[in-house]
């Protein structure tokens, strides 16, 4: 962190009071206790959602988009009061843009456990008036797809023409598929896997520790610290270590090398390579949008995905899904690494579903469905476009 830190809030969440943006909130009923998947229940949650485009009459138009663990529902739009950052997805969702809103009624939710106007850890606990902090529970996939079928309702939106995201997106997206699987046309999971591997929890718990080991977390109730001292240095580790992850060696070597920020004369332990001042740079963006407890339970619940849990394992799971799934993969990505979409691919097609498997050529690791825009934005225009015209058919790519 930097001189800085000092400056930085003690957590980035949105909180009622700041400005709306174009957040939309759908308010549960208070009387009715939401219930986890792991036993605990949460009263009076509110849901943030954005939407673009008009929905038709017959409600036939609709596709949900499902953000990344640290994404929002602010996929496209430019910085404005109460979205301090650009859409995520800004190249790929607009009007003759490939997720075309004027002619896709497109939505997105902010998942449950995050920091972005949905119910989560800096939210009120309506019984004690304070932040839930420490005491917010761990939430799964399943119950993040539960709060999204409630905003579809609230929308009057009775299937989807698409359920597509990439990375936890995508895990949301095959969720979908089997909890709902009449209640959407397509899907398409990016970048994403059927259960979390080893690999991909080994470091979700590194980041994890970041946080939990920075002494101002305070355990998770750090929300009365005073400004700058907040869990920052922690948040802004777990975002260096995951930040590595997203991206390639090839990438990071053509555009940092060894190049220095600092003359490397006198050697001193201060002195940084340029990749390290990009690295640092990535953590201080990071801890101004997001939540320290909000990234612990979204980086668990990752580790939690698996389809095959309590359902008889992924074979017998993946049977459910019925629409016709496009796996998409990035060549480079080490994270979520194609052969676990090319496995999805070859259990949906042995159960019968319609299923494509397509791979973006890419050097840019994970992070290649976020960046490699026009590829991706081709690929989903045109399977959306069959998919509209029942065009589909079974098919290994």
């Amino acid at each position: 962190m930097t001189d800085r830190s000092r400056e930085l809030p003690v957590t980035g969440a949105w909180r009622p009071g700041d400005p709306v943006g174009r957040r939309r909130f759908l308010s549960f009923d208070p009387g009715r206790p939401f219930v986890l998947e792991g036993g605990a229940q949460l009263r009076g949650l509110t849901v943030a959602f954005e939407t673009w485009g008009e929905l038709d009459p017959t409600g036939s138009n609709a596709v949900l988009v499902c953000h990344a663990v640290t994404g929002d529902s602010h996929i496209t739009g430019r910085s404005a009061p109460g979205h301090p950052s650009p859409g995520w997805w800004e190249a790929l969702v607009g009007p003759g843009r490939p997720l075309d809103t004027d002619r896709w009624f497109v939505v997105c939710v902010n998942v449950l456990g995050g920091c972005q106007g949905t119910t989560g850890p800096a939210s009120e606990d309506p019984a004690t008036g304070r932040p839930y902090g420490s005491t917010f529970p761990v939430v799964s996939v399943r119950d993040i797809v539960r709060t999204q079928a409630a905003v579809a309702d609230h929308l009057g939106i009775g299937q989807w023409l698409a359920v597509l995201g990439g990375s936890f997106g995508g895990m949301q997206v095959l969720e979908w598929g089997v909890m709902f699987p009449e209640r959407m046309r397509a899907l398409v999971p990016i970048a994403t896997t059927a259960a979390a591997s080893a690999w991909q929890i080994s470091f979700s718990r590194v980041g994890r520790l970041a946080v939990q080991l920075d002494p101002k977390w305070r355990g998770g109730d750090y929300y009365d610290a005073d400004p700058g001292d907040g869990p920052h240095a922690g948040l802004s580790l777990a975002r260096m270590i995951a930040h590595i992850t997203y991206r390639s060696d090839a990438v990071y070597e053509a555009k940092f090398g060894r190049d220095a920020l600092e003359q490397l004369e006198e050697f001193a332990l201060e002195q940084r390579f340029e990749v390290e001042g990009y690295l640092d740079y990535q953590g201080e963006k990071f801890v101004r949008r997001f939540d320290a407890n909000s990234y612990l339970r979204l980086n668990k619940a990752m580790d939690l995905h698996d389809l095959g849990r309590n359902r008889g394992g992924t074979e017998r799971a993946l049977r459910r899904i019925t629409a016709p799934t496009l796996n998409l993969s990035i060549s480079s990505d080490t994270l979520y690494p194609r052969h676990q979409q090319e496995a999805t691919h070859a259990l949906l097609l042995a159960g019968g579903a319609p299923s494509y498997h397509v791979t973006v050529d890419s050097p840019h690791g994970h992070d290649g469905f976020l960046i490699e825009t026009e590829s991706v934005g081709a690929v989903l225009e045109d399977f959306l476009t069959r998919v509209e015209k029942n065009d589909v058919e079974t098919h290994d790519g």
